[in-house]
């Protein structure tokens, strides 16, 4: 699979099965999509995230029970679906979707490395 289809996929998972669609993110006006999903693409992309002392990366923006960090490949499908919400969100706010989808576009360049590098 190519990078945009795993992200897609994950992205139709969290809807499907965490129930996180639309009305979810859009209760998340104060970048908490963006900043889970830089925290998400860092800790897919570096060796090591800066954590605080409950064991979540400095910056997450949720309790430590939803901090799941995996192996690189699914930190950063979840990344990438983590901007597709942000995008969204932004898009039916009205807002500018520029700089995330730049995001985006790093996340699956980064997810299309990897892969190449598994194969």
């Amino acid at each position: 699979m190519m990078a945009l289809d795993l992200i897609t996929a994950e992205r139709r998972r969290q809807i499907e099965a965490e129930g996180w669609g639309e009305g979810h993110d859009d209760l998340h006006t104060h970048g908490e999509l963006s900043a889970a999903a830089f925290i998400y693409l860092n800790h897919g992309t570096a060796l090591e995230t800066m954590l605080r002392p409950d064991g979540t990366p400095i910056g997450w923006p949720w309790e430590r029970s939803w901090w799941k960090p995996q192996d690189r490949r699914r930190n950063l499908e979840r990344a990438g679906a983590l901007f597709l919400a942000e995008i969204d969100r932004r898009k039916r706010a009205g807002l500018p979707t520029q700089s995330t989808e730049h995001a985006l576009s790093i996340a699956i360049v980064k997810l299309d490395e990897l892969i190449a590098e598994l194969n």
